[in-house]
């Protein structure tokens, strides 16, 4: 079975960023797995939450019904702390998410690229940094030689995606979004994506904004092919999975 993770910083990321991609391929019977770095529990909308720890719950709830939405596989949420990620270890974030892509053993990565994708957000940035270097070090028998037990063995993942799009969102700080090398036509799996955004119930007041864009862009997921194991010259895309084996 083809098997596919996505690495966010943010509950909800999962949805805004690769709903589309995550229902449709799933369809197509391939596995899917999310690796969620934060709960969220430095959200600007607290939907009732009285401190960081009863947003943290309850964003965790919304993340489960999403992927269950999205019939992610095997989602997983992480413990860092929100809007911090760029504070914390990288060896021993890097090491969480290489470990986790050791045991699902993905054939391709997406993440948001270190500009920190059509918001800039700094935590969207630490992400694309931690996958990065997951990708690349995953595969390597010298890094994180303690996973390497009870079976674990190093894996080389055959393609790296950052997410893109045309234009960043307005209003925010200046960012350079990564050249669109792949296309994927999401067509019906629009609805679905939208209603697993709308499964984080604590971020309603982003709904109207978040459809109306999704929607302007119309029934397309746009990434950037940042590496691959195929060495044929790189055109553009229509399929996550072209020269995988």
């Amino acid at each position: 079975m083809l098997r596919m993770m996505c690495v966010t910083a943010h509950p909800d990321d999962e949805a805004a960023d690769f709903g589309g991609s995550l229902s449709l391929y799933h369809g197509r019977g391939v596995e899917t797995c999310v690796v969620c770095l934060t709960p969220g529990q430095a959200g600007s909308f607290r939907s009732g939450a009285k401190t960081d720890s009863e947003l943290a719950d309850l964003r965790r709830h919304e993340f489960a019904l999403a992927c269950e939405i999205l019939k992610v596989s095997r989602p997983v949420m992480l413990n860092y702390p929100d809007g911090k990620l760029h504070r914390q270890d990288l060896y021993r974030v890097t090491c969480d998410v290489t470990g986790l892509i050791r045991e699902f053993q993905p054939h391709v990565i997406l993440t948001s690229g270190p500009e920190g994708s059509v918001t800039g957000h700094t935590d969207h940035s630490m992400a694309s940094i931690f996958a990065t270097l997951a990708f690349e070090w995953a595969g390597r028998s010298n890094r994180y030689p303690d996973q390497l037990i009870n079976g674990v063995k190093p894996h080389s993942v055959q393609k790296l995606y950052y997410v893109t799009a045309d234009t960043p969102l307005p209003g925010r700080q200046p960012i350079i979004l990564p050249k669109i090398t792949t296309v994927i036509d999401i067509g019906e799996h629009l609805k679905v994506k939208i209603a697993a955004f709308k499964a984080h119930l604590s971020q309603e007041p982003l709904w109207p904004i978040f459809e109306t864009n999704v929607r302007k862009r119309g029934t397309v997921e746009k990434f950037h092919l940042v590496a691959a194991e195929s060495r044929t010259p790189c055109t553009l895309e229509d399929d996550l999975f072209s020269d995988v084996e």
